[in-house]
């Protein structure tokens, strides 16, 4: 097969994220509005082109005050910097459907190189005939890295927020027409 273009599928797609609050329990977090675009063979990943595009104010953690402080300059600045982008630099298999994927990682305006380990699945055809791939990656980043050191030390010993953010990545795509 050769390379070609794949259209995402938001109904089963999703981007995630946690971080320890208070260095005892586990905030989660999501994105709601995000877009990708892939042109890939599947039969030969190294030579994939792919970028994650996500609407930064489009962050929901279940509770508005705190989606309020994230999308502030103390963390995103959506208004300076309204997107989150990731774009893969390379694929590399572990062998399976298991793989390396390394790539760019932008956000707040800062830009650095992240690697997640990843589950790249397919192509499989659905019921109707339309081919299908998934992609599942998963890691972690410093979040003070991108500048977004905002904290609160607290009375205990700690911080409020941890450095270290869970990443939880899950997207379909379909065979572009």
């Amino acid at each position: 097969m050769a390379k070609v273009n794949w259209q995402l599928d938001k109904s089963h797609s999703g981007i995630g994220f946690s971080v320890r609050h208070m260095m005892i329990s586990n905030v989660r977090g999501s994105f709601t509005d995000f877009d990708a675009t892939v042109a890939a063979d599947p039969a030969n990943l190294a030579d994939v082109t792919a970028t994650i595009k996500i609407n930064a104010a489009s962050v929901d953690t279940k509770d508005e005050g705190r989606d309020g402080h994230l999308k502030s300059p103390d963390f995103f600045n959506v208004e300076q910097h309204p997107n989150i982008t990731f774009t893969v630099t390379q694929v590399r298999s572990k062998g399976g459907e298991e793989y390396e994927i390394t790539g760019d990682l932008t956000i707040a305006g800062v830009t650095k190189p992240v690697t997640l380990n990843g589950e790249i699945s397919g192509p499989a055809k659905d019921p109707w005939g339309n081919e299908k791939i998934a992609v599942s990656a998963a890691g972690s980043l410093n979040r003070s890295e991108f500048g977004l050191t905002w904290n609160a030390a607290l009375e205990a010993g700690g911080v409020l927020v941890s450095d270290t953010i869970k990443l939880n990545i899950e997207l379909q795509f379909a065979k572009a027409a």
